[in-house]
């Protein structure tokens, strides 16, 4: 039975009651834990059981997450003709049409290329959608996402095919971009949030004032510019009222560290990746914060 958490957040959850022991008893026998063998080696290592009190949680992005690999897949019959195919891929906007006899059993797939070299070859019309279909691509939903890309982009598609057995959606290209850019963007936009506060801290600051907010239970580090300064340590810059009025920027200093601090909060979630994600709110509080500050980098020239 796969973890609840690898699944998709909106697919049934079903929760049956623990099976009574007749020993009750727990043991404190150390765990023993299997290790795959080694070639030429023949070995087991006891390993006490990990600590209770931690949460142990999938580490694999699996394809069973997406959105796209738990949608119904549309489908049409190996007898279905090529009008209906070709009303199907227009009206939906697909580039992929699996052929099927029931959720389980897939016959093939059509594409716009599949039709278009078939009656190039002056396939004759009012042919049956098995006469333009060819092989189909498919991966287990128990799979990583990493396991799915290779193949998508190399065929635009995989088909997902469940526990079950079911094929229980399909995901493309276009699925991928979006579901890379939900993983990539925050720590994309922390990047650039990163990077233009080094920039005007650059223009404005000295080493030695640098040097003055490094934590002080770390003073053996060298501090030569904003790069050797932790996230943190700008906003303990920033929060000294005569720094601020050296950073040079005419809006309130309260708001602007109260905001700097909500970034910093954020940036510690997504570094130390935080299994709940980054929420839509946070999402547009990076993305607003970057926008802002790269309006300030435009507008304010740097001072030499």
């Amino acid at each position: 039975m796969p973890d609840f958490e690898s699944n998709y957040i909106d697919a049934p959850l079903q929760l049956t009651g623990a099976h009574d022991s007749e020993d009750d008893t727990i043991s404190t026998q150390p765990e023993t834990v299997e290790v795959p063998a080694v070639e030429g080696d023949d070995v087991s290592i006891d390993m006490p059981a990990a600590n209770s009190d931690w949460v142990r949680r999938d580490p694999t992005y699996r394809l069973s997450k997406l959105g796209p690999a738990n949608q119904k897949v549309i489908s049409v019959t190996p007898n279905g003709t090529l009008e209906e195919v070709v009303g199907i891929l227009l009206l939906k906007n697909f580039s992929q049409l699996p052929v099927m006899t029931n959720e389980r059993e897939v016959k093939g797939v059509i594409t716009w290329a599949s039709i278009g070299s078939r009656l190039a070859l002056s396939r004759p019309p009012g042919s049956w959608a098995r006469d333009f279909m060819e092989p189909h691509h498919e991966i287990r939903s128990t799979f990583s996402i990493f396991d799915a890309i290779p193949v998508v982009v190399h065929h635009q598609y995989v088909l997902v095919r469940g526990d079950d057995n079911r094929i229980t959606g399909i995901i493309t290209a276009s699925d991928l971009s979006g579901q890379f850019r939900l993983l990539a963007e925050p720590f994309l936009l922390l990047g650039e949030i990163e990077n233009l506060l080094r920039g005007l801290i650059a223009d404005r600051f000295s080493a030695s004032d640098l040097t003055d907010v490094r934590d002080p239970s770390d003073s053996a580090r060298q501090i030569h510019g904003p790069d050797d300064l932790a996230f943190g340590e700008y906003q303990r810059l920033l929060e000294k009222p005569d720094r601020w009025k050296q950073f040079g920027l005419a809006i309130d200093r309260v708001s602007f560290c109260r905001d700097l601090d909500n970034i910093r909060r954020i940036r510690n979630d997504v570094m130390h990746f935080d299994p709940e994600g980054v929420l839509q709110v946070e999402l547009d509080s990076l993305r607003d914060f970057k926008t802002f500050l790269g309006q300030v980098q435009s507008i304010i020239s740097p001072r030499r």
